[in-house]
């Protein structure tokens, strides 16, 4: 009787234990797949860039703008920077190294937040909005979608610095760095690209897309309708304009 007793204290109550067809963590799983999904976003975007400037042939950046190339590029090494305090914070994690831990997770979210700061202070003196023209549009939506998903990604990094510093994280369990890790990279890689297609790939002054016409003004010679061009230009095929 009561080695019955025993055994009905420790048999299983309620629903079986769900089924796992993957052999990769529920909440890594989960992370990858919304990985995924948000590359389909940004997909959407870079759709809409390359059919302005491949399909319609229009300039990048349109006419009478100039985009910060050297304070963006001073801006995604900070980010990228960030990407190593990640790695660092995470290895850290792993070997229940709680000092590389705390100032890893740390600096990551400083490196992140100083981004952040530099990308909205670039939106205040750029010199013009989303409505002025297709390429403002464009322009705002890629990097301001990236921008969000740095915000989402410093609030996690805010969550993982709070734990750390209370002691959640061991060897043995430190999904809850590895996770936001992730995400961390897939933001920085996602930037990377931004600032290459952006910015890295748009024609410099004085080529024929710098004037900010369309490719037919970049055929024809220069007249007074393009802000590039030199004066001996405008002399001599002013009759050019309408």
């Amino acid at each position: 009787m009561e080695a019955a007793a025993i055994a009905h204290a420790h048999e299983h109550h309620g629903p079986p234990p769900a089924n796992r067809s993957s052999r990769v963590e529920p909440s890594l799983l989960g992370m990858l797949l919304f990985i995924i999904s948000e590359v389909m976003v940004f997909g959407a975007f870079f759709t809409a860039y390359f059919f302005i400037r491949v399909v319609q042939s229009d300039t990048w950046p349109a006419a009478g703008t100039k985009l910060p190339v050297a304070v963006a590029g001073v801006n995604t090494a900070i980010l990228l920077s960030s990407s190593l305090t990640m790695h660092w914070a995470q290895t850290s994690a792993k070997l229940g190294n709680r000092f590389g831990l705390k100032a890893g997770i740390l600096t990551t979210f400083l490196l992140g937040l100083t981004f952040l700061f530099v990308q909205i202070n670039e939106y205040v003196h750029i010199g013009f909005s989303p409505q002025d023209h297709a390429q403002g549009t464009i322009f705002y939506g890629l990097t301001g979608l990236h921008g969000a998903h740095v915000f989402i990604g410093l609030t996690l990094l805010l969550m993982v610095v709070i734990r750390s510093f209370r002691g959640h994280f061991t060897p043995e369990d430190h999904r809850g760095v590895e996770v936001p890790g992730i995400y961390w990279h897939f933001v920085d890689i996602m930037w990377v690209i931004v600032y290459t297609s952006v910015y890295v790939l748009s024609p410099t002054a004085g080529s024929p897309g710098g004037c900010g016409r369309s490719s037919r003004c970049a055929r024809r010679p220069r007249c007074s309708a393009c802000s590039c061009g030199s004066s001996r230009y405008l002399r001599r095929w002013s009759s050019w304009c309408s």
